[in-house]
């Protein structure tokens, strides 16, 4: 049975969205009888300073931890150094470590590194699997980014597409995302769809009076409008803002920022530009252990993603909110990967970006209507197990690994 050798710059005891993903499956395989590798950093997400040992073996998982550079993710060059030191790091570390037969699973952080896999999959005659959680250098073309366009963006995309077409096969986390990378490499590609989990046996409803973090943060009162993760260069929230500003006569509605991220630090201080502090609450990334009680103070969710990386990136902070059976309104495109999903199950509010007074709107109606609100809740519970559960996406990644192996 070939050993399955994961590349991925965070792996546990790190607590970011990819890296929770990427350490259930690798757990959960070692119980089911694999060899699993993870080559990773020293690092953690929320914490640059941290130094992770090297070699450890975790719930039956080999992890290699490699050395990078550690600018940080303030600055572009300083991100753009730290990426390329760990492809040569990750690369060194692939060619030292897999051999033939091996199947090496490489996700896509840093991004484009299905490149660097690729080519260590071919040296060492072992099979390549691109776990596709965004697609570069689209992401970074359709926000902007600096440098990333033109020539470089055109270049970038061949590699990445010939990294695609050279996979035994491509798993990427929504349907959409799917038929662009068809579009982009070839419709004769390896493709399927696994969506992104949460563990549902564990983020559990909680109710209100019995969530512990609603006394502490002082919440009690309040009708918690929440957000929980990461809140990057994909998601908008001048909606929100909008929203909270329209809203700011309702000292009972109360904005919980959760996590981290490239806008949180932007979003504070927008919050204190509009003097909106009263409505605010930035708690920061909470220890999983604490996810049910986290993810259940809020009474609704918020999900927001910009129109233009639609099918590029999927939310996978989605999973958790129906798991913790709450509403979630969602400032999304009503033609992108869950407006469907949500309005099909009645499980939430879909929003079109840029309209503050429609979020505001739902909010004052879902503050005024428990039972609806409860409804949605249970609704969005229903969905996740009927359709997004831990046990179904690990079945399919077996399926991978055993289609792969014969």
């Amino acid at each position: 049975m070939p050993r399955l050798i994961f590349v991925n710059r965070f792996f546990f005891p790190d607590h970011s969205a990819t890296s929770q993903i990427l350490s259930d499956l690798a757990f959960h395989l070692v119980e089911a009888g694999r060899t699993v590798h993870v080559i990773t950093s020293q690092q953690r997400y929320d914490d640059g300073r941290a130094v992770l040992p090297e070699r450890e073996t975790i719930r039956g998982v080999e992890v290699h931890r490699i050395a990078t550079t550690r600018f940080g993710r303030k600055n572009l060059f300083g991100r753009a150094v730290d990426y390329l030191s760990f492809y040569a790091s990750a690369r060194t570390a692939l060619l030292q470590t897999a051999t033939s037969g091996d199947i090496i699973i490489a996700k896509t952080d840093p991004p484009l590194l299905s490149i660097v896999a690729m080519h260590a999959a071919r040296r060492r005659r072992a099979h390549l699997v691109n776990w596709l959680q965004d697609l570069y250098p689209e992401v970074a073309e359709n926000l902007g980014v600096p440098y990333v366009g033109g020539p470089v963006a055109y270049m970038l995309r061949m590699l990445r597409d010939r990294s695609v077409r050279f996979a035994a096969m491509n798993v990427t986390v929504g349907g959409r995302m799917a038929a662009k990378v068809s579009a982009s490499a070839g419709s004769d590609i390896a493709v399927c769809v696994i969506q992104n989990w949460t563990d549902e046996e564990q983020v559990l409803p909680v109710q209100a009076s019995e969530n512990p973090l609603r006394a502490s943060w002082e919440l009690e009162n309040k009708f918690v409008v929440g957000y929980s993760g990461n809140l990057g260069r994909a998601h908008e929230f001048e909606t929100i803002l909008g929203a909270a500003d329209l809203l700011r006569d309702n000292s009972r509605i109360t904005f919980l920022f959760i996590g981290g991220g490239h806008s949180f630090d932007q979003l504070a201080r927008r919050v204190n530009e509009l003097k909106l502090e009263r409505m605010f609450c930035f708690m920061p990334y909470q220890d999983r252990a604490q996810l049910r009680y986290s993810l259940g103070v809020p009474d609704v969710h918020l999900l927001t993603l910009r129109p233009e990386v639609e099918g590029l990136i999927v939310p996978s902070k989605f999973y958790g909110i129906a798991a913790a059976g709450r509403p979630v309104l969602a400032v999304i495109a009503r033609d992108g990967e869950f407006a469907p999903l949500i309005e099909n199950w009645h499980s939430g509010l879909v929003i079109e970006p840029g309209q503050p007074g429609q979020l505001a709107d739902a909010i004052s109606r879902l503050a005024q209507d428990k039972m609806l609100r409860l409804e949605m809740g249970r609704q969005a519970r229903r969905m996740l197990e009927a359709e997004f559960t831990r046990r179904r996406a690990f079945q399919r990644w077996r399926d991978v690994f055993a289609c792969i192996a014969n």
